[in-house]
């Protein structure tokens, strides 16, 4: 958990959400459900709480921090669902509701921002720069190893990054060159990744597929954690707000083995 920032301006709900649907590009993405507000709270705030999902337990610590609006990448409201407020989705928000606390959710624009999001943020405390995007929606990022680079070296840093050690299938063992990367549930974009040139693809989750498409290309792939991998945009950008905005801003991290 971060230290908070000690701010003392306010800013109005309506503005902060204007802005960032501008600075995320919100309008541009075809997403699983609703970017930006989600649950609408009091119209003015001075405290932010950012964290990777809006889970029960996320909400009940920002109304202990005394937030007035939390922002997530993984909201509550997704397609397909049946839309009615009942069991776990009442009961968050009804705790949004009774503290009057503003929800903010950006999915895919939070994956995809050049600096701010999941992927730039992840692929920095790795020591990655990407100089060629990827993918459905140019989401996944792709840059140049660094030197003397494999999969072992690889596993390990991420190992110490992240505080967990990656599900590994190693490949041919071919010099890591081209290295590609998107936080999440993105495994399916691992032949997307080959067809571009990587020699190892870096992900959150892994499914039964990769396995073979990785012993059959030589292309290494490395499942790193989905929330683990997330961890970052939401956090970025609640720094980002506190620094534009002189607000007060924690990031919360809620953890998730997944």
């Amino acid at each position: 958990m971060s230290l908070p920032n000690k701010g003392i301006a306010v800013i109005e709900r309506d503005a902060l959400n204007q802005h960032l649907d501008l600075l995320l590009e919100v309008a541009r993405f075809k997403d699983y459900g609703p970017n930006g507000l989600q649950v609408e709270g009091k119209a003015s705030i001075r405290k932010v709480v950012s964290g990777v999902t809006a889970s029960m337990d996320l909400i009940q610590a920002a109304i202990a921090a005394q937030a007035d609006a939390i922002v997530v990448h993984h909201g509550l409201f997704w397609r397909g669902q049946d839309g009615r407020l009942t069991g776990w989705m009442k009961k968050r928000v009804a705790a949004l509701m009774a503290h009057d606390i503003n929800l903010f959710a950006y999915h895919l624009p939070l994956d995809a921002h050049p600096s701010l999001g999941n992927n730039a943020q992840w692929g920095k405390r790795l020591g990655l720069a990407a100089d060629q995007r990827f993918g459905e929606q140019d989401l996944g990022f792709i840059g140049d190893a660094p030197e003397n680079w494999d999969v072992g070296s690889l596993a390990q840093l991420i190992g110490q990054t992240m505080g967990r050690n990656p599900t590994v299938v190693a490949g041919d063992g071919r010099p890591l060159k081209r290295i590609a990367w998107c936080s999440g549930g993105a495994q399916s974009y691992f032949e997307a990744a080959i067809a571009a040139g990587a020699d190892v693809f870096l992900t959150g989750e892994i499914s039964e597929p990769q396995t073979h498409y990785a012993r059959e290309t030589g292309v290494a792939f490395l499942a790193c954690g989905h929330h683990a991998s997330e961890r970052y945009g939401a956090q970025a950008l609640g720094r980002r707000i506190a620094h534009d905005y002189a607000l007060e801003h924690e990031f919360i991290d809620i953890d998730n083995p997944a």
